[in-house]
């Protein structure tokens, strides 16, 4: 697993709030920034419309690693549900509430925004 300093968690926070400021653009309504459970970690909850959407960010300077969209696998997918479903006990949304999972990539200056990337993963 990756180390994470100091220095790139306050660049994943940068880009996190960049990300947050292009939703709002677009009239979401920003929730909450890193939700964090012993499950996983949710970079950005937001409503859209009827929609409770929780968000995944990925930013990669350059695409020589490969795309950032490409880094949200299974295994992170399912860590993103598993606290999605922790969050939306702990704030008490029904289990009928409409919830959709988003990805935003974030590659070099371009922001591109995935709505309703993945199905819910159990």
């Amino acid at each position: 697993m990756a180390r994470v300093n100091n220095n790139n968690r306050s660049k994943g926070a940068a880009y996190e709030k960049m990300a947050a400021k292009y939703l709002r653009q677009k009239e979401f309504q920003i929730l909450n920034q890193n939700f964090c459970s012993r499950y996983g970690e949710i970079d950005l909850v937001a409503r859209d419309g009827k929609y409770l959407v929780f968000v995944e960010v990925k930013y990669r300077e350059n695409s020589k690693g490969g795309h950032p969209l490409e880094a949200v696998d299974f295994r992170k997918r399912r860590r993103i549900c598993k606290t999605a479903d922790y969050y939306c006990m702990c704030f008490g949304y029904r289990q009928d509430t409409p919830c959709r999972f988003d990805v935003v990539g974030i590659l070099g200056d371009e922001i591109i925004h995935i709505s309703n990337a993945f199905e819910y993963v159990r």
